[in-house]
């Protein structure tokens, strides 16, 4: 038989293999179609919950005022402060930091946040959810224990599975179900007792006077995540430990830049330099993520240098939140959690908070509505958050709005 003609024979039954039969394709496009049918009916049962989550467009630049799709900021410094990083040293640096990717902006901006939380060193992160990633896989191993509140936040949850020691879970600001779990953890190398500071969706405040009580009768470290509390809760805007008069008792600090230290990005570790640096050893998400962008840096570093130099904005931030709570609570509202910026307006129904927040924006103020799965469903609200920028005819504006819409649905008289 000539080559050609052999070829021509063996190769026919390959190509024939390789070609997806009608059968096949059908399969496929049945698989999708079913599938997206699947997904079609799970939305369609969201917005029929009235649990939809719809992403409003900002047309303006981040401020107590702001404009909102066509209907109508920063520190100045802090604004300038980053421009003038990004004139300095560029956009970026392409690169992690341990190859080409540390600057002086960066060492100086972690020198600062250490200074701020009166600890002795500080590792940046492109987020507190990495940093959060990165920390306990570090620091805990097999032998040892990490004790957790049940309601911390989903990326203190997951860098907890990253990690391989035992796992105690207590009940939320549950001293008594933290001194069991404390108890049962005894044979542990370490034990590090994790909350946050202040929980976001309630705007409650971790009991940490007893937390560091019962870590020191027990030989356990404590963690606290600040997101919700750095730049504004103290005295001097320090946090909750220093709310609280523990800021000697809590071992590690993990917090943000994306809320009060400028608002862009970023997040950090701070706690004892061997910790530090063991975390630039091997801390993955530090390893594997490109460095800070230098006007991020820039705006944090303006941010913390204000509030080392003086109290005021954290001062302003407590006056004008309990204008806001004491004026809510007169007109009838329910506001959960303690003395915090989170004000939590409690609705209760999911459907309520959507239209209601709706129906505030519709008179120029712009609140959210928080419902299931990101709060436990009966628990839906409206979240106010206060800041330093917000004047106090603006929060009589907002409490007014509230009380006009507030009327329209029956909810307060």
């Amino acid at each position: 038989m000539p080559i050609r003609t052999a070829v021509r024979y063996i190769s026919a039954p390959i190509r024939y293999i390789l070609r997806p039969s009608t059968t096949t394709s059908n399969r496929g496009y049945a698989a999708i179609a079913e599938a997206r049918t699947v997904l079609e009916h799970e939305l369609e049962t969201i917005r029929t919950g009235g649990t939809w989550k719809g992403e409003r467009i900002i047309t303006s630049k981040q401020g107590p005022h702001i404009n909102v799709d066509g209907i109508r900021g920063h520190h100045p410094q802090v604004v300038e402060a980053g421009i003038e990083a990004l004139k300095k040293y560029g956009a970026g640096l392409s690169s992690v930091r341990f190859i080409c990717g540390t600057q002086d902006i960066h060492k100086d901006l972690e020198q600062k946040l250490a200074q701020f939380h009166e600890r002795e060193d500080c590792i940046l992160y492109a987020s507190c959810f990495d940093a959060n990633a990165g920390l306990f896989e570090v620091l805990l191993g097999p032998d040892d224990a990490v004790l957790s509140d049940e309601l911390n936040h989903a990326s203190i949850i997951d860098g907890i599975r990253l990690c391989r020691a035992k796992r105690f879970r207590y009940k939320h600001m549950d001293l008594n179900d933290l001194e069991t779990q404390l108890k049962e953890s005894q044979s542990s190398r370490l034990r590090l007792v994790v909350t946050d500071g202040v929980f976001s969706m309630d705007g409650d405040m971790a009991p940490l006077k007893g937390i560091c009580d019962l870590a020191e009768q027990y030989g356990a470290m404590v963690f606290i995540d600040e997101c919700h509390a750095t730049g504004f809760m103290g005295p001097r805007g320090r946090g909750t430990d220093e709310l609280l008069g523990v800021m000697d008792r809590v071992h590690i600090v993990n917090s943000t830049l994306g809320k009060a230290l400028g608002g862009a990005a970023g997040g950090y570790t701070v706690g004892p330099k061997p910790l530090i640096d063991l975390l630039r050893q091997r801390s993955r998400p530090y390893l594997f993520s490109n460095s800070l962008p230098p006007p991020v840096v820039g705006c944090a570093t303006r941010a913390v240098e204000l509030l080392l130099a003086s109290n005021e904005i954290a001062q302003s931030v407590g006056d004008k939140t309990m204008r806001f709570r004491n004026k809510m609570t007169e007109a009838g509202f329910t506001i959960s959690g303690s003395d915090h910026p989170i004000c939590p307006v409690m609705l209760g129904d999911a459907r309520l908070a959507s239209l209601m927040a709706d129906d505030m924006l519709k008179l120029g103020v712009y609140v959210i509505g928080f419902s299931y799965p990101v709060v436990p469903k009966g628990k839906a609200r409206i979240r106010v958050q206060i800041s330093a920028a917000h004047t106090d005819q603006d929060i009589d504006r907002a409490v007014d709005a509230f009380i006009q819409t507030g009327r329209k649905h029956g909810v307060v008289s």
